[in-house]
Formats: C-alpha cells, sequence, structure tokens
C-alpha cells in the first residue's frame, strides 16, 4: 500500500471517531436520554425520550452511513448484587435434600422418610453483576441488551483445587445444562407507534414477563437469574386501557441453543451419541423429538382497565401448550409438566381508597393433560384447578413513619393423587382422571409465600399478616408472619420454585405444615443508589413435617443483601 493511501485511510478513520465522538462536547447541555429500561411492569409505553431526540429523528439516505450512530441515543444502566445466605436445619433435621426435596417418594407413590443424616445446613454467597446497554435511534424505536452474570462464590472449575479450580476459571462455569454463569437476560427491539397506530406497540426478544403483583408472572430477582422469556408482546395502550398479547417459546427441541450445525439436533435426546459410547436412548423420552411441533408455547392475554374511580381491573387469558413427550417428566408433582394443553382464566382487582387498600386475584385453569402411564401422548386427564389471593391493608400516611398493617389469605387446589403409581410400578400423574394442582407458572414468589420460600401458590392454604414501618427516610422494617396448611394432604409441599420440598405419604391427613416469621430491614444510602437489608426467617416446624419426615426441628434462615445500581 502507498503512502498516499495510508494518508486517507488514517484521515477517513480520523473523521469517523471525531464524528462519532462529537455529541460528548454537548452532552451536558443536551441532558441524560434514560437511565436504564422501561419498568417491566403492566404499564406498556417506555418514557418518552428527550425533546432533542424528538426533533431530531434518524438519519435519512443522504447522512453517511459512519455518522448515523449518535451517542446522545445511548444509555445504559448497571446493578451489582452481593448476598451471604445461610439456611440452618434445611431439612428439619434432616439429611441434605436432594433435586431440592427433603425426602423421596417411594416406587408405592408414597414419601419416605427424610434423607440419611442429620441437621443439614447451607451457607454460601452469591452474586450477579449486570450492564444493559440501549439505544434509541429515534422516538419510536429502541434496541435492548442486558448482560448477566449470576455467580455463587468458589463455584468456578472443580473444587479439588488443580489447575482447573476456581481461580482459574471465570469465563462458564457449567455443572448442569443451562447453568452457565454468563448470559443475556434481556435483548429486544420495541417499535412504538407500530405502522403508526398511537398508542401500539411490540416487543420482539428476550423480555421480562412481569403482570399484576406477580403471583403468576414475575421477573423473580430474588433468584440470582430472574425470569426472562424469548418471544413477541404486542401492546396497545390509552389511558383507560392496557391491553397486552404475546406468545413465547419456553422450549425448542428442533435446535439446541447456540447450536452452528441448523435443524434436526434435537435436545431432548437422553443419549450420548458420542461414537463408541454405550449408553441407549429411552425411545419414550426421544419420541418426536425431531418432530417441530414438539415444543412449548405460552400465550398470554393481559389486560388493565383503569376508567374505574380508585381501581384497577386485570382480566386475562393464558394459554400453556407442552407438546414434549408425556414421559419427559410423568409426575404431576413435576411443575409443568409434558403432554398438556393449559387454559388459564382470571381476573385481579385492586383498590385504594384513603387509608385502605384491597387486593384480590382469582385463577381458573382446565384442559387436558396426559396421564403419564405410557408413551402414547393421549391427553386423558382432566384439568380441573383454581387459586385465590386476596390482601387487606391500611396505612397511616400522616403518621412519620407510614406504618401499615395488612392481613391476607392464599389458596391454590392440590390434587391427591398426584403421586400415583401405577400397579406395574409405573410412576403416572393421576389415578383418578384429573390434575387438579394449580400451575404457579413463572412467579416472584417471595412476595406471596414468604422469604424463606418454604411455599407456593400451588397445593397450599396460607393466612398471614404482615406490618411494616419507615422510621427513617432511608429504613424500612417489616414483620411478616404466615400459617401454612396444604389444600390436598396426600398432595405435595412445595418450595418456591415449585418442584416438592416434602414428598407426602399415601396416607398422610395431616395438613399443617408449620409457621414462619420474617424480620427484614434495610436501609438505602448513596442518594438512593445502594441498599444494605439484613432478613432473618424462623420456621416452626408443624406436625406435617414430623410425620412425613420423622424429625422436626425448626428451620433458620438469614441473608446479609448489599445491591447498588445506577
Amino acid at each position: 500500500m502507498s503512502q498516499c493511501s495510508v494518508r486517507l485511510l488514517l484521515a477517513v478513520l480520523v473523521a469517523m471517531v471525531v464524528s462519532g465522538l462529537a455529541p460528548i462536547a454537548t452532552q451536558a447541555e443536551v441532558g441524560p436520554i434514560r437511565y436504564g429500561p422501561a419498568s417491566p411492569g403492566l404499564t406498556s409505553s417506555p418514557a418518552p425520550l428527550s425533546p432533542d431526540m424528538e426533533s431530531e429523528g434518524v438519519a435519512d439516505a443522504s447522512t453517511p452511513l459512519w455518522s448515523a450512530f449518535d451517542l446522545r441515543h445511548f444509555w445504559m444502566r448497571a446493578d451489582l448484587r452481593v448476598r451471604p445466605e445461610w439456611r440452618n436445619s434445611v431439612c428439619f433435621g434432616g439429611g441434605a435434600p436432594v433435586n431440592g426435596a427433603c425426602n423421596s417418594l417411594a416406587p408405592s407413590g408414597s414419601g419416605s422418610a427424610a434423607h440419611s443424616g442429620r441437621n443439614a445446613a447451607d451457607f454460601f454467597v452469591q452474586q450477579w453483576a449486570r450492564v444493559g446497554l440501549g439505544y434509541d435511534p429515534s422516538p419510536h424505536l429502541n434496541f435492548y441488551v442486558e448482560l448477566q452474570d449470576s455467580a455463587t462464590w468458589g463455584g468456578s472449575g472443580r473444587p479439588t483445587g488443580s489447575t482447573d479450580g476456581d481461580a482459574a476459571n471465570h469465563q462458564c462455569a457449567t455443572s448442569r445444562l443451562g447453568h452457565c454463569r454468563l448470559g443475556l437476560r434481556a435483548a429486544y427491539a420495541l417499535v412504538r407507534n407500530l405502522v403508526g397506530v398511537e398508542g401500539l406497540s411490540v416487543k420482539i426478544g428476550r423480555q421480562y414477563v412481569v403482570f399484576g403483583n406477580q403471583r403468576l408472572f414475575g421477573h423473580f430477582d430474588w433468584a440470582n437469574t430472574g425470569y426472562s422469556h424469548d418471544g413477541v408482546m404486542l401492546s396497545y395502550a390509552k389511558t383507560d386501557f392496557d391491553l397486552k398479547l404475546g406468545w413465547f417459546r419456553n422450549s425448542e427441541t428442533d435446535v439446541g441453543q447456540g447450536h452452528p450445525g441448523g435443524s434436526l439436533t434435537p435436545n431432548l435426546l437422553t443419549c450420548d451419541t458420542e461414537p463408541g459410547s454405550s449408553s441407549t436412548c429411552n425411545p419414550a423420552l426421544a419420541q418426536h423429538a425431531s418432530d417441530a411441533g414438539s415444543d412449548v408455547d405460552l400465550v398470554v392475554f393481559y389486560n388493565q382497565i383503569r376508567s374505574l374511580p380508585r381501581m384497577v381491573v386485570e382480566p386475562y387469558y393464558v394459554l400453556y401448550s407442552n407438546r414434549l413427550p408425556e414421559r419427559a417428566n410423568p409426575g404431576q408433582y413435576l411443575a409443568k409438566s409434558a403432554s398438556q394443553l393449559r387454559h388459564m382464566v382470571g381476573m385481579r382487582i385492586e383498590v385504594r381508597d384513603g387509608n385502605w387498600d384491597f387486593a384480590h386475584e382469582t385463577a381458573y385453569q382446565f384442559g387436558r393433560a396426559a396421564d403419564g402411564f405410557g408413551g402414547d401422548n393421549q391427553r386423558n386427564l382432566r384439568i380441573n384447578a383454581w387459586a385465590s389471593g386476596t390482601w387487606l391493608g391500611h396505612t397511616w400516611y400522616r403518621h412519620a413513619w407510614k406504618p401499615r398493617v395488612a392481613i391476607g389469605f392464599d389458596y391454590a387446589s392440590g390434587d391427591g393423587d398426584s403421586n400415583c403409581v401405577t400397579s406395574d410400578g409405573t410412576q403416572a400423574r393421576s389415578c383418578g382422571g384429573n390434575a387438579n394442582t394449580f400451575e404457579n407458572f413463572f412467579p416472584t414468589n417471595f412476595l406471596h409465600v414468604g422469604y424463606m420460600l418454604n411455599g407456593a401458590w400451588r397445593n397450599s392454604v396460607q393466612p398471614q399478616v404482615n406490618f411494616q414501618f419507615r422510621p427513617t427516610a432511608r429504613d424500612h422494617v417489616e414483620i411478616w408472619a404466615l400459617r401454612k396448611y396444604l389444600a390436598s394432604a396426600r398432595d405435595n409441599w412445595y418450595r418456591g420454585s415449585q418442584g416438592p420440598l416434602v414428598f407426602s405419604r399415601a396416607d398422610n391427613h395431616t395438613t399443617h405444615v408449620g409457621d414462619e416469621i420474617d424480620f427484614a430491614w434495610s436501609h438505602m444510602f448513596a442518594d438512593g443508589k445502594i441498599s444494605l437489608a439484613v432478613i432473618y426467617g424462623h420456621f416452626f416446624a408443624g406436625p406435617y413435617i414430623g410425620r412425613q419426615l420423622g424429625t422436626s426441628t425448626d428451620q433458620d434462615w438469614g441473608i446479609v443483601q448489599l445491591w447498588t445500581n445506577f
């Protein structure tokens, strides 16, 4: 390359850099566009962009491609959370849990005693770091990507301390399928005023799905990963109402994640296909794995009506279509069991009048599900499940501490045949022809079942009382007491992640699980950008625990959490 060509190339590069960085000089005058993405809640449209963006619009065809990017339209958000967590008597005096359960389901379909061992306990430190990058090329178009690193201190590499231990591995520690620590929490494009219709928008890509008070669909940021979904969400919002219609692909079996080979590489096969492998496929699990229709879809139609005084009404419909082979997870006790078509209709009402607030939500589920007896995938069980949740609260707003007292009552149906086993020892979903255990979907359960997460909106009866106050503008104190029962004695006790915490005995008639009390204190500082929280919970073991596990030691749990965000 000649010296003239080199000089020309350098001149072009310098011009590109200077043009791209020029808006930085005027950033202080223009002001920030936004500090983060819009709330993932029901309010549909993100906040409008700055007046400068409204007038600028997008680059026209005559604008050089290298100058179309404008740093004034770029924004970011970030947060970091560190949380030590300990739990004493994880399984109420028994051994360590296996797959989250404190006992096993015997071949007879009855819960066993606690696992061997005594007084299992946990202590670990989890951390997440999130960085969200957004770009708004016009008032009607937004791109957003959120990176998330979900880490357990010391959890990378192998625990043997060899050269592949934690200190040398921070890229992608994988202990189970899908448990890589680094990933995308969100990645979407948002188009406002779609096809010129004011208030109509569409969001395409991986996104938060959060509705109501998150009993069924929430971000679940209490967990170290949280929920997000791949799909499309249409929204039409006006002053008096907000309509949302979304389709989300919850499971894809044709192509594995990040697979370079295209189609016909199913990820449902349970065999090792490497040359020389001695393992074989389970045909019941592998059937239809190469079928384009053997997937899982979620359709949500959620509405918010705001035209009534002091009241918000939210009717909704949900379709959950799981077309995986029924033997993929045959037990009804497993959340979102395979080969089912589940419909849900429900409504949430929230009323605020002066110092009083009231919220009630009821949902009914119906449809068909496979019984899990074999591999025919016939949906011969009738889904018949329902749940309700109610809160009534009073806040003394004129008091300096803003104290609030609330009482609540939650119910979710169960099924006494959920641990059904046939005469030949086959695990089935029901021997009674019905599937009555309520499906909790993707909730933020710690908002509703207590901070210890010893429960779900699933086979539960839960009266509760909650007291909160703010002794200073930066401090918040909460005391929460809950009494827990099972709706069906022979169905299981489910944890916050919706898997069984304790399998019930086939002859169980005891429903009082126990009682929980939580104490929480949080303090905001650094202009509200940092939060320090200390939470302690004690669970008083009830007669159900002693009868199922043969041990009934109370459980203690606590955290210290530091969370900073901007």
